[in-house]
Order: structure tokens, then C-alpha cells, then sequence
């Protein structure tokens, strides 16, 4: 069966989508349209460059994190210079190498811009902070900074949507004013879009399937661990984050819609394991095979 998807961010937790992934190829399900914020833009995008299952689970298999770490090299020398980075260029990491590697997996593909994606079947979601809107890329970029969004490139877009705040810095796009705006993760404002796809109509033409990470059912309670204004921003986004389409999910929204609790993993932790990744892959995979047996309904 056709369907489209939707995936929401989720930082390092997007592990985990690999394992999704497999289980609803398992389901003899063909993802058709996709769209997606942050890390689920990045899965998104692989989906509509047509990487298969296991070519996205290689990927990440073989993926260091670590290496998406680029903070600006005078940090090396003098650790504090890093806060002023903070403040002046509104992040710890320039987020180049996170483009580059986006840029060399697609080019695998020989997808470089929307152009090479078939027409409205790649929708990545950001926020612009110096408008204040949520932008849909490819579709607002012609309405609302003039530029072309045919040639527009993919892993730019990607990279902007996954922009997380404070810890890589803001992407800058122009407009049609000659000041530029600052673009940062489509979380803020957006996090899982599963409403990208609707049509005003009553019936949709196939099945629309979300994705959604949410905080561990038996540890509701469990606080955050805030020792800097880093942690604090860190910890502020993230519950806005997750705060914000949880509470405009219906009834019948949940119905299609695989929830993947994870627990103990924070976003921007990119020193992480084979050992968690693995756990991630494992917990993707039940709660897809859980779900698909009676999906849909």
C-alpha cells in the first residue's frame, strides 16, 4: 500500500527512525510524499532522494556524530571564547560539516535541489525568527523571499530546519528586503507537521502515517539537570518543542500516529554509543511493529 509520512524532530533521537523504517518496509508499505523537521527532515529527504531501507541504516550505522561538532577553532585555544560565539553569532557550532555530509549523501543520489525531487514530494519545515513564521520549503520560499524554489539547494534546507538553537548557528537566507532572516530549527515552531499534507478534503488521497518521539511513558515526572544558560536555553526549546503539537493532536490524529518513547537521551548529545544506537534502532522497531499490526484502521 501507498502512503505518505511525516516525521518529527527529535536531535539524536532520530536514530531511531532507521528501525522505523524497516518495520514498515516489512509491512509492504511505499512511502510515497514525505516531509519532516529537523532530524525527520533529514530521513525525509533521504526518503525522497530514493534511499532505500537499508542503505539509510548503513548511514547511520556508520555515522560519528561527534564529527558535526565544528565550533570555530579559536574555542580550541581559548574555551571561553566560545560564550562569545554564543552571543554574537547565536551558537556554539558554525553546523558546515552537518550541511556538507547532508550535500555529499544526496549528491549519491544526484539530488542537489528540489528540482531533483519530484514535484511536492519533499516538504521540510523551519522557523524564521526574524519574521516570525513558520516557512514550508520548499513552497514559501518564492512568496515570502523571492527566491526561485525550484533551485533551491536540499541540503541547505535540511540543514536549516535542523538549525537547533544555541547549539549551531542560525542560518541567514535573504529576502525580499535587504535585511536577511534568521533561519533556525522548524521545531520551534513546528515540530511534527502531520498537518503538511491536508487538503481541506474529507478523505486524503492515501494514508498519511506520523512518527512522533515523546518522553518516556513511565517517567513523566523526571526533571532536567540545568547548570548553565546553556542548559537552560537547551532545556527551554526542548519543552516548547514539546509542548506545541502535542496539545492539537486529536482523537483521530493518534490513530495514525506511531509514538516512540524514549527515555534518558537528550537532543544535542553527540557523543552517543553503538550501544545507544543500537537501544535506539531496537526501540523504532518495536513500538513501528506494535503499531503497524492493526494500522490502518
Amino acid at each position: 500500500m501507498n502512503i505518505d509520512a511525516v516525521f518529527s524532530g527529535g536531535g539524536v533521537k532520530g536514530l531511531a527512525y532507521s528501525g522505523v523504517l524497516e518495520s514498515i518496509e516489512e509491512n509492504q508499505l511505499k512511502i510515497q510524499r514525505v516531509a519532516g523537521t529537523s532530524a525527520g527532515a533529514i530521513i525525509a529527504a533521504f526518503l525522497a532522494s530514493n534511499y532505500k531501507v537499508n542503505e539509510i541504516k548503513q548511514l547511520i550505522d556508520k555515522l560519528n556524530l561527534e564529527e558535526f561538532l565544528d565550533p570555530p577553532k579559536i574555542t580550541n585555544y581559548i574555551p571561553i571564547s566560545k560564550w562569545l560565539f554564543f552571543y554574537f553569532q547565536l551558537g556554539i557550532n558554525k553546523g558546515n560539516k552537518l550541511e556538507k555530509w547532508l550535500y555529499e549523501q544526496l549528491a549519491k543520489k544526484n539530488v542537489y535541489t528540489f528540482s531533483d525531487i519530484k514535484d511536492g514530494y519533499l516538504k521540510v519545515v523551519a522557523s524564521d525568527l526574524s519574521l516570525g513564521k513558520l516557512v514550508v520549503i520548499p513552497d514559501d520560499l518564492e512568496r515570502i523571499y523571492g527566491i526561485e524554489p525550484k533551485y533551491f539547494p536540499v541540503s541547505k534546507a535540511v540543514r536549516m530546519s535542523a538549525g537547533f538553537p544555541y547549539f549551531f548557528m542560525p542560518k541567514k537566507l535573504p529576502g525580499k528586503t535587504d535585511k536577511k532572516s534568521i533561519i533556525v530549527d522548524g521545531g520551534l515552531l513546528s515540530n511534527f507537521p502531520l498537518w503538511i499534507f491536508s487538503n481541506g478534503r474529507t478523505r486524503e488521497e492515501r494514508p498519511v502515517l506520523g512518527v512522533k518521539f515523546t518522553g518516556a511513558l513511565k517517567n513523566q515526572n523526571q526533571t532536567r539537570e540545568i547548570n548553565n544558560a546553556f542548559d537552560m536555553f537547551t532545556a527551554l526549546f526542548a519543552t516548547m518543542k514539546e509542548a506545541h503539537d502535542a496539545r492539537y493532536i486529536s482523537k483521530t490524529d493518534k490513530n495514525n500516529i506511531i509514538f516512540i518513547p524514549v527515555e534518558n537521551i537528550d537532543t544535542v548529545n553527540f557523543h552517543i554509543t553503538d550501544e545507544t544506537k543500537q537501544y535506539l534502532f531496537n526501540l523504532g522497531k518495536k513500538h513501528a511493529d506494535q503499531f503497524l499490526k492493526h494500522w490502518p484502521r
